[in-house]
């Protein structure tokens, strides 16, 4: 990779943590820090490599079969893989074997399928729910009302790990119009929590990405998932 480029990321990636930085000291929250996820799905395995020399261990995909050549090549790094987009049901063993968190279970087929497979593997697969708080018929997840009886639904799946709550969040001009979504999914975090369902944590909130995160953050986020902030210029 170009030098020129390496040093086009590492530029990138300091704006950022600021931004995030100061995105958490404004927050009602207070978020100590914040998990950033890059999402890489439209970058090859060096760049990839080059996030990872530069502090980042949190990579995002959706492509299967990209994701499994990326970790071929990239198997001596100590990486955490997070799945984002949709999952289907016949994608869902391959799934299970190569990512360390999947961000979009919204059914309970899909649930108990993921379930299945890692079972097989021996494995305890860390998930979180995906809600539709926009309403978006064009969107995945569930409805904020179904999201309790789902996850009573599924506790008893030990072969999987909820740790809390993902969503997207519309593409818009004004980042402030998600606000009310991004508020509304950590009261539906702080409810569940109430609710103390076994197996079932809320220490992830999933939300904001490269054009809203810092809304995001500042409504609790401590997960954020950005790609093209960090690519730019390259």
């Amino acid at each position: 990779m170009e030098t020129n480029n390496y040093k086009i990321i590492e530029k990138n990636l300091s704006e950022l943590q600021k931004r995030i930085d100061s995105a958490c000291s404004r927050s009602t929250y207070k978020q100590e820090s914040v998990e950033l996820v890059i999402s890489t799905k439209y970058v090859e395995a060096d760049i990839i490599r080059v996030l990872f020399e530069l502090g980042i261990s949190c990579i995002g995909e959706n492509r299967l079969q990209d994701t499994e050549s990326k970790r071929e090549k990239l198997n001596d790094l100590d990486l955490k893989w997070h799945m984002f987009g949709h999952l289907q049901r016949n994608k869902v063993k391959k799934a299970v074997r190569i990512f360390d968190l999947i961000h979009s279970v919204e059914s309970v087929t899909l649930a108990k399928e993921i379930n299945k497979e890692s079972e097989k593997l021996g494995k305890n697969t860390r998930i979180l729910v995906e809600v539709n708080v926009s309403g978006e018929e064009s969107k995945y997840g569930l409805s904020p009302e179904e999201a309790i009886p789902f996850l009573r639904e599924i506790n008893n799946l030990e072969g999987i790990k909820v740790e809390g709550l993902m969503t997207m969040a519309p593409i818009v001009d004004d980042p402030e119009t998600c606000r009310p979504m991004f508020k509304g999914l950590k009261e539906l975090s702080e409810e569940i929590r109430d609710e103390n369902i076994l197996n079932v944590e809320m220490n992830i909130l999933s939300m904001g990405m490269t054009q809203d995160f810092e809304v995001a953050i500042e409504e609790g986020a401590n997960l954020v998932r950005v790609g093209s902030a960090v690519f730019k210029g390259i």
